[in-house]
């Protein structure tokens, strides 16, 4: 499982912080780090804190968005410390990586995505990712420096790769396909008129929130688009009216 996680950072805006990433990740024998713009990962701060971890920071791959990214994942996990409403079923490190335990494999891969270090990821960023996390602390001060949550996170996960009975294979649908499946969801119910022109977003969220529930399959993915091919076929000559 351990090989098969990706630690993922969105615009980190200190170099120190990620060379701590890299050192946190390295002392739980994570090695696959990838970046989405953010700060110089070469600056001589990150090389500094990144110690014996300097390879990690070598072989880190950037990004120019979160969905890229994220596209050859299947079980991506949105990091947050912020719930609200479109922020549900927010779970914990040790509930991910049982989650985590259960289903990663090289073919069904999981990554862990974390936020800048001011204000996290976006309620956007977030859609993107199948599940939700949260490390718990205190109310009196619940902020986390990246590589600490970092660090959290690889511990709990390296914790359930060490059980029995991990590792089940799936053929669970990877972000890139759910992303075709949410872009046709919204084209097609932008044709019926079942979205409002103004707030699109509000009901492809819970769409959202609905499918990545259901855990689909690639050929799951594969019936519901051409479901909804063919009712772009039937609606053609549907102007965008209901019909009293």
């Amino acid at each position: 499982m351990i090989e098969d996680t990706i630690i993922i950072l969105v615009e980190p805006q200190s170099p120190g912080n990620i060379g701590m990433t890299c050192r946190a990740m390295k002392n739980m024998g994570f090695t696959r780090l990838r970046i989405v713009k953010g700060c110089d990962r070469f600056d001589s701060e990150a090389l500094k804190f990144a110690v014996a971890a300097r390879d990690l920071l070598e072989s880190a791959l950037v990004f120019p968005d979160l969905a890229s990214a994220i596209s050859d994942c299947t079980l991506t996990v949105g990091t947050t410390r912020r719930h609200g409403k479109y922020r549900q079923e927010i779970f914990s490190p040790a509930e991910v990586s049982g989650r985590f335990r259960e289903q990663v494999t090289p073919d069904c891969r999981g990554a862990i995505v974390f936020g800048r270090e001011d204000s996290g990821l976006t309620t956007e960023e977030l859609s993107l990712c199948r599940w939700h996390a949260t490390i718990p602390t205190s109310g009196e001060y619940a902020s986390l420096n990246l590589a600490q949550s970092v660090l959290l996170f690889c511990y709990e996960l390296g914790k359930a790769s060490e059980a029995v009975g991990g590792g089940r294979q799936q053929d669970l649908a990877r972000s890139d396909e759910m992303e075709l499946l949410f872009g046709h969801f919204n084209e097609t119910l932008n044709k019926i008129g079942f979205l409002n022109e103004q707030n699109p977003e509000h009901i492809m969220r819970s769409l959202r929130r609905i499918f990545f529930r259901a855990n689909l399959d690639c050929r799951e993915v594969t019936v519901l688009r051409g479901m909804l091919t063919q009712i772009a076929w039937a609606s053609s000559a549907f102007d965008g009216r209901k019909r009293s």
